[in-house]
C-alpha cells in the first residue's frame, strides 16, 4: 500500500478581529478564498489554542506547538531556534539573542519604535551592517551573525540569564524606555544597543537609505534570548518516514533543523507578499513525490501585514496565499493515492494591535478519513460555530497522522 501524504498549509497570522473598514468582518472573511473554503467545507474544522497559558503569543511558541511539541516541555527561547537554522553552534552556556535592525525616532527626548524592520531593509544591505557590527563590537564574548533582512543573531558566550526583553514588533510607535532590556546582566546588552545608535547612522548603507527617503537601520534591538533546546526527532515522535519544511524564515527552518526535518530553501522566497509562491509549492510537492510523508509549508506575509496595521495588504496577502499556495497544492495532491491536509494560521495578528494575541485560531483537516462537520467557509466565526475546540495546539499533529 502506498504511504499516505500529509501537509500543513500555514498562513502566518491570518486570523484577526472584525475591522470597520472591511465592513465589520475579519480579513479572512472579507478575502476571496475559494480554495481554503473548499478545505473547510469538505473537512473537519474548529478552533485551537496554539499558545499555552503563561507564554507570549510568538510565532516560535505557536509553530512549535502546531508541529507537535509542547512549548512547556521544549521551549527555551526564539533566538536559539533561529540560530539552528543559520548553522550557529551553541555550547550549553551560550545564550543566543535575536537581533533586529530597527528604526528609532531621532527627534530628541524619548525615542520611539518607528519600524521594527528598518523599512524592510534588504538582506544585502543588512549583511553589510551586521558584518560592520561584528568588526566593531565582536569579541571573545559577543559574536554577531547576519541573517535575512532585519532578522539577525547575537551570541553571548557564557551569557547571563534572567534578562527581560521585548519583541520590537510588539511596541510599534511606542516610546522604548520601559521596554528596554532590564534585569541581571542587562547593562551589557544596553551598552551594545547604545553604541550601535552612535555608530549606525553614519554607516554608508544608512546614508544611502536616507538619501532615497528610506528608513535607516539606526539601532540594534535584542530580544528572544535562550539556550540551545533539545527536541526529539519528528519521524520517531510520530512514527512516519521523512518530513520536510518549506519556509522563508529562519524560525520555522530552525524548528525543522532541531526536529531533523529536511529544510528546503526556495530561491526568491521572502517573508513578504513578493515571495516565490510557485517555487514553494513545487518544492513541497516534489518532496512528497520523492518519498517524504510530511511537509510543513509556511507563508509569512499575512503576519507581516498585520504588524504593519494594514488591513488591505493583509486581505491581499491572504488571497495570494489561497490562490498561489492552497489552490496549486490541492491540485497537486490529487496524484497521490491518499493524503491529508491541515490548514491554519499559527496565531492571530490583529491589524488594530499590530502584534499577536493569545486568542484561539481556526483550523481545518481535509482529506482521507475526514468528513465535513458543516463549515461553509474558512474563517474565525465559521470554524468557531462547529463547537470543536482543541485546547492544546500540540495535539493537532497527532490527529493529522491519525
Amino acid at each position: 500500500m502506498k504511504s499516505q501524504k500529509h501537509i500543513v498549509l500555514l498562513g502566518d497570522g491570518m486570523a484577526d478581529d472584525p475591522i470597520e473598514e472591511l465592513g465589520g468582518v475579519t480579513p479572512l472573511q472579507y478575502a476571496k478564498t475559494p480554495n481554503m473554503d473548499e478545505i473547510a467545507s469538505g473537512g473537519v474544522s474548529g478552533l485551537v489554542s496554539t499558545v499555552p497559558e503563561g507564554f507570549e503569543p510568538g510565532s516560535d511558541v505557536a509553530n512549535m506547538s502546531i508541529m507537535g511539541y509542547d512549548p512547556a516541555e521544549f521551549y527555551t527561547g526564539r533566538a536559539p531556534i533561529e540560530a539552528a537554522s543559520m548553522g550557529i553552534e551553541l555550547s550549553p552556556t551560550d545564550i543566543a539573542f535575536r537581533m533586529n535592525l530597527v528604526t528609532l525616532s531621532d527627534d530628541g527626548g524619548s525615542r520611539r519604535m518607528v519600524d521594527y524592520s528598518s523599512g524592510r531593509i534588504t538582506t544585502e544591505e543588512s549583511t553589510r551592517i551586521v558584518e560592520y557590527i561584528e568588526r566593531e563590537f565582536g569579541s571573545h564574548e559577543f559574536s554577531f551573525y547576519p541573517g535575512k533582512s532585519y532578522r539577525h543573531i547575537m551570541v553571548w558566550k557564557n551569557g547571563v540569564g534572567g534578562i527581560v526583553t521585548t519583541p520590537p514588533h510588539d511596541i510599534s510607535d511606542e516610546e522604548i524606555g520601559t521596554y528596554l532590556p532590564h534585569g541581571n546582566g542587562a547593562g551589557r546588552i544596553l551598552k551594545l544597543m547604545r553604541d550601535s545608535q552612535r555608530e549606525l547612522p553614519g554607516h554608508p548603507v544608512n546614508m544611502a537609505r536616507v538619501s532615497k527617503g528610506e528608513k535607516p537601520a539606526n539601532s540594534l534591538w535584542f530580544w528572544g534570548q535562550g539556550t540551545r533546546p533539545t527536541l526529539p526527532q519528528f519521524s520517531e515522535r510520530f512514527g512516519i518516514g521523512r518530513g520536510a519544511v518549506v519556509s522563508a524564515v529562519d524560525l520555522v527552518q530552525g524548528l525543522g533543523v532541531l526536529m531533523d526535518l529536511s529544510v528546503i530553501k526556495v530561491e526568491g522566497a521572502t517573508g513578504w507578499i513578493d515571495t516565490n509562491y510557485a517555487g514553494k509549492v513545487e518544492a513541497a510537492l516534489n518532496a512528497l513525490s520523492s518519498g517524504a510523508d510530511f511537509v510543513y509549508l509556511h507563508v509569512e506575509a499575512p503576519d507581516e501585514a498585520g504588524h504593519e496595521g494594514d488591513a488591505a495588504i493583509k486581505v491581499r496577502a491572504i488571497e495570494e496565499f489561497d490562490k498561489n499556495i492552497v489552490g496549486p497544492v490541492l491540485l497537486g495532491l490529487k496524484k497521490f493515492d491518499k493524503y491529508r491536509v491541515l490548514l491554519m494560521p499559527d496565531h492571530r495578528t490583529p491589524v488594530r494591535l499590530k502584534t499577536h494575541d493569545t486568542e484561539p485560531v481556526p483550523f481545518s483537516f481535509f482529506g482521507d478519513g475526514f468528513k465535513s462537520n458543516g463549515v461553509a467557509d474558512f474563517s474565525e466565526s465559521a470554524c468557531g460555530k462547529t463547537g470543536l475546540f482543541v485546547d492544546r495546539g500540540s495535539a493537532l499533529m497527532g490527529r493529522l497522522f491519525g
